[in-house]
């Protein structure tokens, strides 16, 4: 493994993703000269850009280190690079260090009082959350999140005193997780998904098995109760479980809303903290909250840090993401890709809003998981009033004979639904009359964000 210490220049294909950008960050807030790679432009790498990070957008060797910076480079990059991208056979043929993100979170992480969040489902909001309770105590934390906090503008926390605490995201993707040695773990959810990494349900589960198994002797899993944990997957370790609507070692109780947040008495293993609030919306987050305090309780936070910092907490870009709020319409933007997240979703909109008319926007992410769950996709649209199906997006994979967005709407029940381009926006919203306007979806949806805030702006003053 590297030597970070040795290392001059750290080079990123792929530098827009979110666990890339947030490495980036890192290097170059240790002094490291910092550039890269990425296929097009977007809100995250402008803001590395204006942050003093070197980009490039088109596939040029004149760019990338030359072999005399060999021995002092360290090329970072994503499952998503093809193997024949030019810049990658470049760096393989001449004996580059290669690494995946995830190796060198896991070198990053290694020494360190990791916390790692995994879940098929929520972990980034269980991330954000933790890391924001102990940056908001005397406990304080690295974080390297999966999302951009709107607390802090930004997806890596760095922390202001010596604190040896690091949350991490733990992504089950290409199994990455299992770079990760933690004393204290998060699993919110165990589904099917990633299924053109795993095949089925189970070797998923062996997955989260196995990174169950690399928790540190003495450390802790706090885990969704309704999830089927096997003590025996690590018998070195406490468990401990949480949840809104169970008995649980960690539970919301006597939750309501007044004023629009959500209050809550929460039982722990250390007793009732009561009068916990929660301004950011979403019956979910209440859970994903139960969740992070756990997490802040077994790191040292107090109560009364924990009854501080949580009504504090804004959320993350793209995570039920409140975008605008007229007389007319209110627009929440979120990332959910799977069937489970978009039923969440749909469910606490209905929730916070009921009676009103809810049109959703969504953009199918990879043809495999279209393939794999295009019933369960259509089920949970059904619960919208109407809904604006996009093409799919492909993201790292090829088109497959047969599988587009035609295979949902097929399968839908609900009356008010067609299927949509990206260039239809936002105008196709005219023939609409939404009260509640979703864009739901984990591919370039995000782009359409600000156009829509503008559509709706100017349709107030009509």
């Amino acid at each position: 493994m590297i030597e970070i210490d040795k290392i001059e220049r750290v080079y990123l294909l792929g530098i827009g993703g979110i666990g890339m950008s947030a490495l980036a960050r890192y290097f170059q807030f240790i002094g490291k000269k910092v550039d890269g790679y990425d296929k097009t432009t977007s809100a995250l790498t402008l803001d590395l850009e204006k942050e003093g990070i070197a980009i490039h957008y088109n596939e040029d060797l004149q760019k990338v280190p030359t072999l005399a910076e060999k021995g002092t480079t360290v090329v970072i990059y994503t499952p998503a690079v093809p193997i024949d991208f030019s810049e990658f056979v470049y760096f393989r043929e001449n004996g580059f260090q290669l690494y995946k993100r995830s190796q060198i979170l896991g070198l990053l992480t290694s020494g360190k009082r990791c916390i790692a969040i995994a879940g098929t489902h929520g972990k980034t909001s269980v991330t954000t959350m933790t890391s924001h309770l102990l940056k908001q105590s005397r406990v304080d934390c690295y974080a390297f999140m999966g999302g951009i906090s709107k607390n802090y503008g930004t997806n890596l926390l760095l922390p202001q005193n010596n604190s040896n605490f690091i949350v991490a995201e733990a992504d089950e993707f290409d199994r990455s997780f299992l770079q990760l040695h933690p004393e204290l773990a998060v699993i919110t959810w165990m589904d099917a998904d990633h299924l053109d990494i795993y095949g089925d349900l189970a070797s998923v589960i062996k997955a989260f098995a196995d990174f169950v198994s690399q928790i540190q002797e003495g450390g802790i899993l706090l885990y969704k109760q309704d999830l089927d944990i096997d003590f025996q997957w690590n018998k070195n370790i406490r468990y401990f479980s949480y949840s809104i609507t169970k008995e649980a070692d960690f539970q919301a109780l006597r939750i309501h809303i007044v004023d629009g947040a959500y209050h809550f008495d929460l039982k722990t293993p250390f007793g009732e903290i009561k009068n916990l609030s929660l301004t950011y919306p979403g019956l979910m987050n209440v859970e994903n909250a139960v969740a992070a305090c756990g997490m802040a309780l077994f790191s040292g936070v107090s109560k009364d840090e924990i009854r501080v910092a949580l009504p504090h907490y804004t959320g993350v870009v793209r995570r039920f993401d409140v975008r605008f709020t007229g007389k007319k319409t209110i627009y929440i933007d979120d990332y959910a890709h799977h069937p489970r997240e978009l039923e969440a979703t749909i469910r606490s909109v209905r929730d916070l809003y009921p009676g009103k008319r809810i049109t959703g926007i969504f953009q199918p992410h990879l043809f495999t998981r279209t393939r794999d769950f295009a019933a369960d996709f259509a089920a949970a649209l059904d619960l919208l009033d109407d809904a604006l199906i996009m093409e799919i997006y492909p993201a790292r994979e090829l088109p497959i004979e047969g599988v587009d967005s035609d295979i949902i709407l097929s399968k839908m029940k609900l009356k008010s639904r067609i299927r949509c381009q990206k260039t239809d926006f936002p105008e196709i919203l005219d023939n609409y009359h939404p009260e509640i306007l979703l864009t739901l979806g984990a591919g370039d949806i995000d782009r359409m964000v600000a156009p829509i805030v503008s559509y709706l702006i100017k349709k107030e003053d009509v």
